[in-house]
């Protein structure tokens, strides 16, 4: 069989080709310096993610590349000097813009933009949550002059540095954004190949990525934390008078409390994906300061002592906002079953009661039921009496012993007798089907 034939008759998994490629579906730059790069992350839903891919085809379009047809997670073309790559993550798509073609200008003077068509730029869908620039130089890493030459590019902001890759480059930030409205790193190559630099490049862009993701929940985690206040507060008080008070409303209670369980429940919902995204960004980011290996630069705040200062107490405030939510939950969930089981033990009182009730009028019901008897007894025996005396009537007794109205009356003992008989008979027939 030839090394390259596939073997017949074996069945392969639908899924083994893409499972295979999806280990290189964002592959690391190769970069040589100097280079500038631009890199843009826009928040996007299907919808906007399908205007992207139109949109990127017409830049295919304008740098004269082979148009795709069909839209993937990675695409990206590249000519002599500029490169582009488009990423779509699930909740959002990061574009990179890679220049190559900066001569000797200084950082930021030109940057991964200034090849591309201002009117394609312009109408990019999807909304921006980071945007910055990266700037590549080749540096000489014995020059004291570094730090000072690096501090013009920021327009006087406070930069974190950090000497990063075991001192092998110099990397400078300030973390924020600039009169152009871009944030900036400058980067400085002094013993990396081109595919190391190129890795560096994608950490760092990756970490100011996911710190401005992480970050998006903590305006969030700010607004819930006022209004869990508030319900934290009704809580506690209808919990003390359940404690304390007695003639309280049961029904104005539980609506209450499934008032608020509405309301966290709706909280919940809004915020539990934005706070799981934010505690993955969160490993993300630590993950990526700890492959960056940085070494201090004198005088600096590193990447990793600025961000993990600033950024973990933000993602420890949304983790507890969150947990709070969930202790709210079930604090709200207890405090209800306890008024349902108040509630339950008083219906199962008021049964009791009427039970009690019932009984006592079935009692009185069997005793009427008793003397009713003896009056029907009467009645029965009355109008019988009289049936035997129209038929004593009606005969012919001239020589029988006894006259007629001896014989009415010998029978009316005989007739109430077979009567009372006949009724008990009948009661205790009752009686046995009711306890069978």
């Amino acid at each position: 069989m030839s090394q390259n034939q596939k073997i017949s008759g074996i069945e392969y998994h639908p899924l083994l080709e893409s499972l295979y490629q999806e280990m290189h579906s964002r592959p690391y730059h190769v970069i040589s310096c100097p280079a500038h790069i631009t890199h843009f992350v826009l928040l996007s839903d299907d919808a906007q993610k399908g205007k992207q891919f139109k949109h990127l085809q017409q830049l295919f379009a304008y740098f004269e590349q082979s148009v795709p047809t069909v839209d993937n997670n990675n695409l990206q073309f590249e000519t002599a000097t500029f490169r582009v790559r488009r990423e779509v993550h699930m909740e959002f798509t990061a574009f990179t813009f890679i220049n190559m073609d900066v001569g000797d200008s200084a950082p930021f003077e030109k940057t991964g933009l200034t090849p591309l068509p201002q009117s394609w730029l312009e109408a990019l869908p999807g909304m921006v949550v980071a945007n910055f620039h990266l700037a590549l130089q080749c540096i000489d890493d014995t020059d004291v002059q570094l730090i000072p030459k690096a501090k013009q590019f920021f327009e006087g902001q406070r930069l974190v540095g950090s000497s990063p890759q075991n001192g092998d480059a110099r990397v400078w930030t300030s973390f924020k954004q600039h009169s152009d409205g871009f944030g900036r790193f400058l980067i400085g190559n002094a013993h990396m190949s081109d595919s190391q630099i190129g890795r560096l490049s994608q950490r760092l862009i990756e970490i100011e990525t996911y710190r401005m993701l992480t970050l998006m929940a903590l305006p969030l985690a700010r607004e819930n934390s006022s209004g869990l206040s508030v319900l934290d507060s009704q809580l506690v008080s209808l919990t003390n008078q359940l404690a304390c008070e007695d003639g309280f409303s049961e029904q104005g209670i539980l609506t209450q409390l499934t008032q608020m369980a509405a309301q966290v429940e709706a909280v919940r919902t809004r915020t539990a994906f934005r706070y799981a995204a934010t505690f993955a960004y969160y490993d993300l980011v630590m993950q990526r300061l700890v492959e960056l290996r940085e070494d201090e630069v004198s005088g600096h705040l590193s990447l990793t002592e600025f961000i993990t200062r600033r950024l973990t107490p933000a993602v420890n405030t949304c983790r507890a906002v969150s947990d709070r939510l969930e202790n709210l939950s079930k604090r709200i969930d207890r405090v209800s079953d306890m008024m349902r089981t108040k509630v339950e033990l008083s219906i199962q009182e008021q049964n009791q009661l009427l039970l009690t009730s019932m009984d006592r009028r079935s009692q009185i019901q069997l005793k009427m039921q008793h003397a009713v008897e003896g009056l029907s007894v009467a009645a029965i025996s009355y109008y019988s009496v009289g049936l035997v005396k129209y038929i004593i009537s009606s005969l012919d007794l001239h020589n029988f012993v006894l006259s007629k109205s001896e014989l009415v009356g010998l029978s009316v003992p005989l007739v109430v007798a077979a009567v009372w008989m006949l009724t008990r008979r009948v009661h205790k027939r009752f009686k046995k089907m009711d306890n069978e």
